[in-house]
């Protein structure tokens, strides 16, 4: 379960000025790289710093302090709160809004993607109608659901806690043992299997047992690539 950012534990004072901008990067919901773009720095840059091979620079420091309305005296030495009291008129650090988006190509590996959702994969959010912002956007490579869903598109996965419910004819992740898999789901005369089919008539069905499912994942929606955001 992902930790809540208004939550997170704000670092001693006797923490260092990296642990305070981890700390930032956490609660603003950015990777490095998002969190740079946000500052108008160097990715590199920032990374080095984080990685303690360079000191942080005061320009570095007045970025942050500019950009995200930040204490600098706590930026800098850990004492006062990271948001002195607003007086009405400093915006607030914006959170990204919308669904996030991973560097994940779903139909690639078998690596559990509950393991793969994490902060660092994350390449942006996406706040479109018709995109629940709770449920993570990954890739789909490949053709064999064209053209329902076009190689390249993006789309909307919600995991499925009781694989033996499924709905028949809908659009699913399906998690083998060795690999996975974006097929419709239809009824088997045999219940104890499923028929996975695609979209691409150059795709024969598959035929697989109920037991070999590891995982699923109900497609939500589906994006191209184009409109990902």
């Amino acid at each position: 379960m992902e930790t809540r950012p208004d939550i997170l534990e704000i670092p001693q004072p006797t923490a260092g000025i990296t642990d305070r901008i981890r700390y930032l990067i956490r609660l603003t919901r950015h990777t490095q790289a998002s969190f740079a773009r946000l500052l108008g720095v160097d990715a590199a840059r920032l990374s080095r710093v984080l990685s303690g091979k360079n000191a942080p620079s005061e320009g570095l420091l007045n970025a942050i302090v500019v950009n995200l309305n930040v204490s600098k005296r706590w930026l800098t030495d850990g004492h006062d709160v990271p948001f002195p009291r607003s007086t009405g008129t400093e915006p607030s650090p914006a959170l990204p809004k919308g669904a996030p988006v991973y560097d994940i190509d779903v139909t690639a590996g078998s690596t559990p993607l509950s393991r793969m959702f994490t902060q660092e994969r994350i390449i942006g959010y996406c706040d479109l109608p018709g995109v629940d912002p709770q449920f993570p956007l990954v890739r789909v490579a490949g053709d064999s659901m064209s053209p329902r869903i076009a190689p390249g598109s993006y789309i909307s996965v919600r995991n499925i806690n009781n694989i033996s419910t499924i709905s028949w004819g809908q659009i699913y992740v399906v998690v083998l043992e060795d690999y996975r898999l974006v097929k419709y789901i239809r009824r088997h005369p045999d219940p104890a299997m499923v028929t996975l089919h695609s979209d691409n008539p150059d795709y024969d069905d598959m035929e697989i047992r109920r037991d070999e499912i590891v995982a699923l994942f109900l497609v939500e929606s589906i994006l191209s690539y184009e409109q990902v955001c």
